[in-house]
Formats: C-alpha cells, sequence, structure tokens
C-alpha cells in the first residue's frame, strides 16, 4: 500500500529560491531507493510560507530504510562552503513530517 509522506517546510518570505534551488541540486538523489515511487516539491501560490515535500513509498518499511541510509544523511547534511565562505545556513526555519495513507482519488 504507498503511503505518502510530507515534510511541511516553512520558509521566509525571500528563501523559497534557495530551497528550490537545493532541491533542484539533489534532483534524482533519492529515485533508486528500493520502494520510492516519486517526489514533487510544491511551492505556495498564495501568502503562506510553508512549501511542502510529498514523497510516495511503496510501504513504510521502505520510508524508513531510506531515513536510516547514508544517502539521506548524504542529501541532508549542509553543504560544504567554499574556501573564504560561510557555511549555508539552513533555508527552512521549521518543518512537520506527515505522514498519510491513499483513501481515494482517481490513481493517475
Amino acid at each position: 500500500m504507498t503511503i505518502i509522506k510530507i515534510n511541511a517546510i516553512t520558509v521566509p518570505s525571500d528563501g523559497g529560491d534557495e530551497l528550490a534551488r537545493r532541491f533542484a541540486a539533489r534532483a534524482g538523489a533519492v529515485d533508486d531507493r528500493p520502494g520510492f515511487e516519486g517526489f514533487e516539491l510544491l511551492k505556495p501560490t498564495d501568502d503562506r510560507l510553508t512549501w511542502l515535500v510529498l514523497t510516495r513509498w511503496a510501504d513504510e518499511e521502505s520510508f524508513q530504510a531510506w531515513l536510516t541510509s547514508p544517502s539521506f544523511a548524504h542529501g541532508h547534511r549542509s553543504e560544504t562552503p567554499k574556501e573564504g565562505e560561510p557555511a549555508a545556513r539552513p533555508v527552512g526555519v521549521s518543518s512537520e513530517l506527515w505522514s498519510y495513507a491513499i483513501a481515494g482519488g482517481t490513481g493517475h
């Protein structure tokens, strides 16, 4: 049964472009994980400051295996600063992980 994991990340109004850039730089990094079914980064289209990172997994075990993998740790570490530059700060000011199962829909 597919499960949906949503990371709701609150981002300052001037931080969205940087968040999108960082996700684009890691595009495809999770694609080869067993049980991974898809990813979407959702940008708010109103005044909200919460971006949603939506992933679909075959089951909870696949998601948990990714969370404990070196690939997850590598993708979520702070960027290594270039010489003479300060370390990159986190873009989000807070985040919350939501978990859902599909209860209905068209399946597209």
